[in-house]
């Protein structure tokens, strides 16, 4: 199996009618890398891939894969591997007639057919599976074909377009898991579409969030949830509670911040760093809130607890501090008290200041959460 090339995708746009669909997107996946396009049904992401794979003609903008300029090639002539939604596995062949479709499509060989389907079943540990029916594989045996397809045209880069959703939540982190394996140990571009934050933090090497076309944030999974850049992103990628303040203090190396729901202390990198006076949104995730507290440090919150969601291997305490409702989990929680969510007590929570975000104002769309 070859390695994979990079991808280039510059100032692409991706036209229906009066409808814009990929918004002037700049992008660049290195070779090797496993790269996540993330974000909400209808933002772009699956029209975006199906540009890359050349079922979509971009109304402007260029693709390259490694020094070649594909933007106006076939999607038949590029090269690619596809894994689909819903497998496009044919019920009428058998796993290995599936896997061989696109060499024999290319006119390989049948030597080199057969060593080639060989080798991609043994690579998605179906050896032995050649002579089955489709309809006899389980969804996570038929998913396999569908991958062992897609990698035995030894493809520049793989595509898959959520490839996952179709099958249980324990399947899915199995699979998740494989497909990562299998990328990595041939050096395999791929490029994934999820809406699914949990699996695009669990497997991407770089995360694009995508919202109305346009791309809000790029980078490695754990700046995207750390660090995020917008309301949008803090709120669509995991849990998020989000404040609405304004900056009372300015610090060399954080802010302070009034709330409805007190005042915070936040860190400051070099992305956003806002004077007194601007408004902005405190962003705190619900597990960086800890009920343990220690007076002598800032960002501690006191509040009538309203409810508690007992979800196993944590609980969700929802505090209510003044007008406002803040998420607090608590991690390996006593199963009585949680499971019994006694409500109207007190609860202090507290968060350390490198865990408190600031983002832009940028309105008060659906409230404060």
């Amino acid at each position: 199996m070859s390695a994979g090339s990079d991808v280039r995708v510059r100032d692409l746009v991706v036209s229906f009618g009066a409808t814009v669909a990929v918004d002037h997107v700049e992008l660049t996946v290195e070779a090797g890398a496993l790269f996540m396009l993330l974000g909400p049904s209808g933002c772009g992401k699956t029209t975006l891939l199906r540009a890359i794979a050349g079922f979509n003609a971009p109304s402007a903008g260029s693709i390259h894969f490694g020094a070649e300029d594909v933007t106006r090639v076939p999607a038949h002539a590029r090269n690619v591997g596809m894994v689909f939604q819903s497998f496009a596995l044919w019920p009428h062949l058998s796993v290995a007639e599936n896997v061989a479709f696109g060499l024999r499509e290319r006119r390989v060989p049948r030597r080199e057919v057969e060593a080639s389907v060989s080798a991609a079943l043994a690579s998605t540990k179906l050896e032995g599976f050649g002579g089955r029916r489709i309809d006899e594989l389980s969804g996570g045996e038929q998913q396999r074909v569908a991958l062992a397809r897609a990698l035995v045209v030894r493809p520049r880069c793989l595509l898959l377009d959520e490839p996952l959703s179709n099958l249980d939540a324990r399947l899915r982190h199995s699979m998740r898991d494989e497909i990562r394996r299998i990328c990595k140990a041939f050096g395999l571009t791929a490029i994934y579409v999820t809406h699914d934050q949990k699996e695009a933090l669990a497997i991407a090497d770089r995360i694009a969030v995508m919202r109305a076309g346009k791309i809000l944030q790029l980078g490695a999974p754990r700046d995207i949830y750390r660090r995020p850049r917008s309301r949008a992103v803090a709120s669509f990628v995991g849990a998020a509670n989000l404040i609405r303040g304004r900056v009372a203090e300015v610090r060399s190396d954080s802010r302070v911040v009034e709330t409805a729901a007190g005042r915070w202390v936040a860190g400051l990198d070099d992305e956003f760093r806002p004077d007194v006076g601007a408004e902005v949104w405190v962003c705190v995730r619900p597990e960086c809130l800890r009920l343990r507290i220690d007076e002598a440090r800032p960002n501690i919150v006191r509040g009538q607890r309203e409810a508690t969601i007992y979800l196993g291997e944590l609980a969700e305490h929802q505090l209510r501090v003044g007008d406002r409702l803040l998420s607090v989990y608590e991690v390996n929680p006593a199963a009585a008290e949680a499971a019994a969510g006694v409500a109207d007590t007190t609860l202090a929570a507290q968060a350390d200041v490198s865990d408190v975000v600031l983002l832009p104002f940028d309105g008060d769309e659906g409230g404060d959460s």
